[in-house]
């Protein structure tokens, strides 16, 4: 009998573990400026990595 309940604990404590939910929300907001930072931050890496001159660009050595 002793075994049986505690089976009966066990079964009843994992399906009420696995009701449980998290949920996490993250404001769009801030979201959005993260990304628009980043895309900046991307660009202005392209953008340097360019030469100056463009008949540089064509020159081999």
């Amino acid at each position: 009998m002793r075994l049986w309940t505690s089976g009966w604990m066990a079964g009843a404590g994992l399906i009420l573990a696995g009701c449980v939910t998290i949920n996490i929300y993250f404001p769009a907001a801030a979201a959005e400026k993260a990304a628009d930072k980043i895309i900046d931050e991307v660009w202005q890496l392209k953008q340097e990595a360019k030469p100056a001159d463009p008949a540089v660009e064509g020159k081999t050595k």
